[in-house]
């Protein structure tokens, strides 16, 4: 399933168990474990060398055991969702165990909060002089009034689910221009992952992001076990589709290896 020539690099997946505590109003409500060794496996049955395990929305900043699974393997790196007033010193614990960035779950919030007050500009500012990114997981209509305020911080920017812009809006949609426009700025990066989150199309709409930026700053992600959508997808399927959108095997190589192994620092030993 996996490459021989390459590490494959799966840039987005969730790992939790049951008992974690769930914020007061989830959009999901998983109700089995989906544990680190079972993640672990799932990587070995299809090739992958490594992993990022994306902090998920559900269980807003209870990080632990995101932080306790990548803390003691070497295979993967993690994201984290934190409130904005979290200290400078904790940031730099997490990134000794190897947290790598901050997810902001903004998806299906009534409103946004406000990236210009000191609290949030605060925080950008240590992710930015941490070299962490920002994971950010939004609605496309959104993307043009959030890009620019992100890019304008200094933060490197990686936009979940190919920003979940539809087809029908490509390319001229403002959703799909400000995402071209983000990468060119030269510190943001898309997964190609979630084509289940988007419709029919998805595949389209990566072929013309890598026309229009190239194919640098674009990382597959499974987004496994798929929370919410377990009966439509597999893990098989999205290796699958990854590389019948993109054919070229240089293109595979980094969309699926290189450009993830250098954003995350799996060249890096911890």
């Amino acid at each position: 399933m996996g490459s021989d020539l390459f590490p494959i690099v799966d840039a987005h997946a969730h790992i939790f168990t049951r008992d974690m505590p769930l914020n007061d109003q989830p959009r999901h409500r998983p109700d089995y474990d989906f544990t680190v060794e079972d993640y672990i496996a799932t990587l070995d049955a299809h090739g992958v060398r490594y992993g990022v395990i994306a902090a998920a929305s559900p269980w807003s900043d209870y990080n632990d055991y995101t932080i306790e699974s990548v803390r003691r393997n070497a295979r993967l790196r993690g994201t984290v969702i934190l409130r904005p007033c979290v200290e400078k010193y904790i940031l730099e614990m997490m990134q000794r165990d190897g947290i790598v960035g901050v997810r902001l779950p903004f998806i299906g919030l009534p409103q946004l909060p406000d990236l210009t007050t000191f609290e949030y500009r605060r925080l950008l500012k240590r992710i930015a002089n941490l070299d962490w990114h920002v994971h950010l997981h939004i609605e496309a209509e959104r993307l043009p009034a959030v890009l620019p305020l992100l890019q304008a911080s200094g933060v490197k920017i990686v936009i979940d689910h190919l920003g979940r812009v539809a087809r029908r809006d490509c390319p001229a949609g403002p959703a799909f221009r400000a995402m071209v426009a983000a990468v060119a700025s030269g510190r943001t990066w898309i997964k190609a992952s979630g084509p289940h989150r988007i419709g029919e199309g998805a595949a389209e709409v990566l072929r013309l992001l890598v026309r229009e930026v190239g194919d640098e700053r674009i990382v597959w992600a499974s987004d496994c076990p798929f929370v919410g959508e377990e009966s439509r997808i597999s893990y098989a399927q999205t290796v699958a589709w990854l590389k019948d959108a993109l054919p070229n095997p240089a293109t595979q190589r980094r969309v699926m290896s290189d450009n993830a192994i250098a954003l995350y620092g799996f060249g890096d030993a911890r």
